[in-house]
């Protein structure tokens, strides 16, 4: 099975984490002009999707029967298309369960059968802003800002303390930079719309738009 992929090469190596099926042939491409039009590729995951006509358009003429996007911030109601959406923003996508919504069970299934074959299990969620870790993790981001913003801490102590008290894989300031502040400010200000707690402190959005 050829399955054509749109990534970076961080997000290359992070979905390559997992054991691959041997029948499976990855074609790794970084933008859409990268595409030979010759290529049959039985699907397309667009890590590096943006929600953009231009790029919809894009997905919807290729020759697949099944799109998977990462779209974190932007849900599939937005959207109005028949794909699949993921969280593959960085640090998640290399972890061996893979949180993704759709709408078409036919999708979903062979979604499922995919990320069997790329060494991941499926956790169906609903088609909400931010799926489940991305909206915790955010949140606890957003926290530590504030409490460097009173001037509680510092960032490597504010670090330290939550490796070692959540046994978290990264400190929140460490992980806001493998993530993305851009990306953390996004989704808290979305979510911010519509529940006030989400709301992105002072600073995080300072440095975030710097």
């Amino acid at each position: 099975m050829k399955v054509l992929v749109i990534a970076s090469d961080e997000l290359k190596e992070e979905l390559m984490a997992c054991p691959i099926s041997p029948g499976l042939e990855l074609q790794w491409i970084t933008k859409p002009a990268d595409f030979q039009s010759n290529d049959t590729p039985a699907a397309c995951i667009d890590l590096l999707f943006e929600n953009n006509k231009e790029r919809i358009d894009w997905l919807k003429q290729l020759p697949v029967s099944l799109i998977i996007i990462n779209a974190v911030v932007t849900t599939l109601k937005e959207i109005k298309e028949n794909f699949i959406r993921i969280n593959g923003w960085p640090t998640f996508l290399k972890r061996p369960v893979i949180e993704a919504t759709g709408e078409n069970d036919l999708l979903k299934q062979k979604s499922e059968e995919l990320f069997f074959q790329l060494g991941r299990k499926t956790e169906w969620v609903n088609d909400t802003t931010g799926f489940i870790t991305p909206v915790i993790i955010a949140a606890i981001i957003n926290e530590a800002f504030i409490t460097l913003e009173e001037k509680v801490s510092v960032e490597e102590e504010i670090d330290t303390a939550m490796k070692l008290g959540t046994n978290y894989p990264y400190g929140p300031f460490e992980w806001s930079k493998k993530i993305g502040l851009k990306n953390i400010y996004s989704l808290l200000d979305t979510l911010s719309k519509q529940k006030d707690r989400y709301r992105p402190c002072d600073l995080l959005k300072q440095k975030a738009m710097a």
